[in-house]
């Protein structure tokens, strides 16, 4: 049986300690009513069911633990991230899955703008749309999105790869449309599937870095 916290009476203060020194494994919370940096820094095999809306950063530098939303996050969710996965259950504001370096980050709903932005390993899967800017900077790891992409996606992208169901309403600087081969319907198969989604990998395009940007140009240094 889960631990029950209930935030309507214990400060988050008092949750986050409970959860960095557990006598449990599985937790539920009850009322975060928009409560920030709820979940955060677990660095245990936990599982923690969070019904309800939560505020930022929740699950924040998360390592191993298994939290879900019931509900919607504010900006920042999974910021940050190691290891572990985090879904939230319905739509997330801005800069989710923000300089994550692994685990697998699930929103169920939309995310907002500069999801995935400096992504660093992380997987992030979104079953809706995702706003502008979504992986600027993108370093290392997977962004799926099921649904639409806003303006400047992958904006100064580096390495990690874009896999988009719908329509783009525009490419950032340096991030070009790729070729789908076997390799990435295979992998985008796996995060779809580890994701708990039905899509067919097929109805994908795939984006990525043109690598222009990686070397200094003298004939460019007007626009540095």
């Amino acid at each position: 049986m889960a631990t029950l916290i209930d935030l309507a009476k214990t400060p988050v203060r008092e949750l986050n300690q409970a959860l960095h020194t557990p006598d449990a494994t599985s937790w539920q919370v009850l009322n975060p009513r928009g409560a920030h940096a709820v979940a955060c820094g677990i660095r245990d095999d936990l599982t923690i069911d969070i019904d309800g809306h939560v505020g930022y950063y929740c699950a924040g530098m998360n390592q191993r633990a298994t939290v879900t939303v019931h509900g919607n996050a504010g900006t920042g969710v999974a910021e940050n991230m190691m290891s572990g996965v985090v879904r939230v259950r319905g739509n997330a504001s801005q800069s989710a899955g923000a300089t994550a370096h692994g685990g697998l980050l699930v929103i169920d709903g939309d995310a907002a703008a500069r999801c995935g932005i400096s992504m660093k390993g992380v997987d992030i899967v979104v079953g809706g749309d995702v706003g502008h800017m979504s992986a600027f900077m993108g370093q290392a790891g997977r962004l799926v999105v099921c649904g639409n992409a806003g303006d400047a996606l992958g904006d100064s992208l580096y390495e990690a790869r874009l896999y988009v169901r719908g329509a783009v309403t525009s490419l950032g600087a340096d991030c070009v449309e790729k070729e789908m081969r076997a390799e990435h319907l295979a992998e985008l198969a796996e995060l779809l599937t580890a994701a708990g989604r039905d899509e067919n990998a097929g109805d994908f395009r795939r984006y990525g870095s043109a690598r222009e940007l990686y070397h200094f140009r003298g004939d460019n240094s007007a626009a540095y």
